[in-house]
């Protein structure tokens, strides 16, 4: 693991503790979790639009008429 230990990893967790506290890891990791959610939220709504502003082939609209006069 590019010559780092569970010792090398929990020295310096406890060191990152020290140094910020509870509450200011807290506040980030809200932060952080916020950010991804947004950022999953704007990737969906893209995708949504991209979908709905995709050009109709000739194929897909003979389909739809197909089926209209099918069901009338």
């Amino acid at each position: 693991m590019a010559g780092l230990s569970i010792w090398h990893v929990l020295i310096f967790a406890i060191v990152v503790l020290l140094l910020f506290g509870t509450s200011k890891l807290k506040n980030l990791g809200k932060d952080v979790g916020g950010a991804v959610k947004d950022f999953k939220k704007s990737i969906k709504e893209e995708e949504q639009t991209t979908q709905l502003n995709e050009p109709r082939t000739l194929e897909h609209s003979n389909t739809t008429t197909n089926n209209s006069t099918i069901k009338n």
